[in-house]
C-alpha cells in the first residue's frame, strides 16, 4: 500500500463515507497476517484512526477503554505495517492485511489474540507465549523475540 504524503481530510472523504459506522462512529477491524493468513486480532477504528492508518501505512486503532487513538506497537514495538485494506460486502467490517513486527500481535505475548480453542467443553491455550508479557511494555527495544544464532560447525 502506498503511503499518502498528506493526511486525508476526514469529513469530506467519500471513501470514509462509504463505510457503515456504528452508532458510536466505530467500525470493527480484523488484522490478518498477509504472509500466513493468520487472523491476528480484532479491534475498532473511528474515522480518524482509519485516516491515520492510511496516512502512516501502519495500523492505528481506537481504544474504547482509553477513549483515544492507539497506534499498534507504540509501546510494545509490535507495529503492524498495513499492506492492504479491504471492506466487506456489507461495508461494515474492515480487514487489514498486515506484516506483524516481531511476530507478536497479542498483549499476552502470543502471535495471535485468538490463542484459545474450544475443545471437550472448555477453552484451552493452543499457542505458546513468545515473549513474557511483563517485558513487552517495559522497553520497546526488548519487544522483539530473541533469535538464536545457528551454531557453526568447527
Amino acid at each position: 500500500m502506498a503511503t499518502p504524503t498528506t493526511t486525508p481530510s476526514i469529513p469530506g472523504q467519500p471513501w470514509l463515507k462509504k463505510i457503515k459506522w456504528d452508532e458510536h462512529g466505530l467500525v470493527p477491524v480484523i488484522a490478518q497476517e498477509a504472509g500466513s493468513g493468520d487472523i491476528l486480532m480484532f479491534a475498532w477504528m473511528n474515522r480518524e484512526a482509519l485516516a491515520k492508518t492510511v496516512e502512516l501505512g501502519e495500523a492505528v486503532y481506537w481504544s474504547r477503554s482509553r477513549k483515544k487513538l492507539w497506534h499498534k506497537g507504540e509501546e510494545s514495538g509490535h507495529v503492524q505495517k498495513v499492506l492492504e485494506i479491504r471492506l466487506d460486502c456489507d461495508e461494515d467490517v474492515v480487514l487489514l492485511k498486515v506484516e506483524q513486527a516481531g511476530g507478536i500481535a497479542c498483549h499476552t505475548g502470543r502471535h495471535s489474540c485468538f490463542f484459545q480453542k474450544f475443545d471437550n467443553g472448555d477453552w484451552h491455550s493452543v499457542e505458546p507465549v513468545l515473549q513474557d508479557p511483563a517485558t513487552i511494555y517495559t522497553d520497546a527495544k526488548k519487544a522483539q523475540p530473541k533469535k538464536t544464532q545457528p551454531k557453526k560447525d568447527t
